[in-house]
């Protein structure tokens, strides 16, 4: 239960970020790609490898980057049509900014986020 969270290691900084929306049209794989790219450029982020995707027959895509103070994971449904954004740093970033930057490229409807 995290009602009584003890941070472990307080040398250490953390950022987390979830971001959830409805995109306007089905989300493609190059799109992730480029979206985890952008997000990189976004965020003040170092790139260690390109964007990775996979697609599963029953629950859609899902993409991960590597960053050097950690990354993001991605993941989109067709149907209902929906995206959720995992973003786990060691590095502080601007998280409204973030979640502007997402609004925008997916012109989404609607996009709720939580900042851990």
């Amino acid at each position: 239960m995290m009602n009584n969270y003890k941070d472990l290691e307080p040398t250490i900084y953390r950022q987390r970020l979830v971001i959830e929306g409805y995109p306007k049209n089905l989300i493609t794989d190059k799109q992730i790609k480029d979206y985890l790219s952008e997000l990189s450029n976004n965020t003040g982020m170092k790139q260690l490898i390109e964007p990775v995707t996979h697609k599963s027959d029953t629950y859609g895509w899902a993409g991960w980057i590597h960053w050097e103070t950690s990354g993001a994971h991605f993941y989109a449904w067709d149907d209902p049509l929906f995206f959720s954004v995992d973003i786990y740093t060691c590095k502080k970033f601007d998280a409204k900014e973030a979640v502007v930057f997402t609004k925008n490229y997916f012109s989404t409807s609607q996009i709720e986020y939580k900042e851990f």
